[in-house]
């Protein structure tokens, strides 16, 4: 699946976190009703036991007559109260649990929308989105980013030789093998048909060829599983890293002009 840290879940934390603390307020006003409602019922319990409190052979006594229409109001207002007490609590819960519900559904079909449901990564609609993230996180902490661009080599004869339900296999076992040389902090997008972009937080240039070296180690190995029948499938990784200042489309301009020179070497 493609990287579940998303910068934009601090988003998503922060607005659950503030409409739960709404609704803990309102929770908290409704133990407030209770408790001045209960000191109110004890004080006025008080200003009728009062008069007919008095001390006999060392004992407190208390005698109270209260006509049954009384007696019977106050247990119906109590029996009430409670209800009404009752009744608010399970709807703070309803609420609270269906505000994490609903919230969780809506982060989910938004995050299904930036998915390419081929290769489980993040597809071209989520770039613009995805990008402005990751370079406002490096411009607020001064740390690097650097942008990969994979392309698949010869990816037409693959097509060609093997069929396009194959070529689809393909791609999707590329993304798996890229998912797995990168880290968690990093993402991988669809960036058209046969290419893929690779943000790398806090990694500069130096640090962009470890992954790149990684990402050759893995697909030699899976060539070495032979899944194509006499056929090797490699990948022309392009880097840039991304200068503050510079635009996103110069930074892929580069990376993209990287990649064109080291796949006209590998030709």
């Amino acid at each position: 699946m493609a990287n579940v840290n998303n910068p934009g879940s601090e988003t998503l934390l922060s607005s659950l976190s503030g409409q739960l603390a709404q609704i803990e307020k309102r929770d908290w006003e409704l133990w407030l009703v209770v408790l001045v409602t209960c000191a109110v019922v004890g004080l006025g319990m008080l200003a009728l036991l009062a008069p007919t409190t008095f001390l006999k052979g060392g004992q407190l006594r208390i005698e109270l007559q209260v006509s049954k229409e009384l007696f019977f109001a106050l247990i119906a207002m109590l029996v009430i109260f409670n209800l009404y007490v009752m009744s608010r609590k399970f709807e703070l819960r309803r609420t609270r649990q269906k505000l994490v519900s609903v919230t969780v559904q809506n982060e989910l079909t938004r995050l299904q929308s930036f998915i390419d449901p081929l290769t489980e990564v993040y597809n071209r609609r989520s770039l613009d989105d995805m990008a402005t993230k990751y370079i406002s996180r490096a411009r607020r902490s001064k740390s690097a980013l650097t942008f990969l661009i994979a392309d698949v080599d010869r990816f037409k004869q693959i097509n060609t030789k093997f069929g396009h339900l194959t070529g689809d296999l393909v791609l999707a076992e590329i993304s798996a093998v890229l998912r797995s040389c990168i880290r968690g902090s990093d993402a991988v997008v669809r960036y058209g048909g046969d290419e893929f972009l690779l943000m790398l937080a806090d990694a500069g240039a130096k640090d962009s060829e470890v992954v790149v070296d990684r990402i050759e180690d893995a697909m030699e190995a899976w060539n070495r599983t032979g899944q194509l029948p006499g056929f090797e499938v490699t990948i022309s990784v392009g880097s840039a890293e991304w200068k503050d200042g510079a635009t996103l489309d110069e930074t892929l301009d580069s990376a993209d002009n990287d990649m064109y020179r080291r796949k006209e070497k590998t030709r």
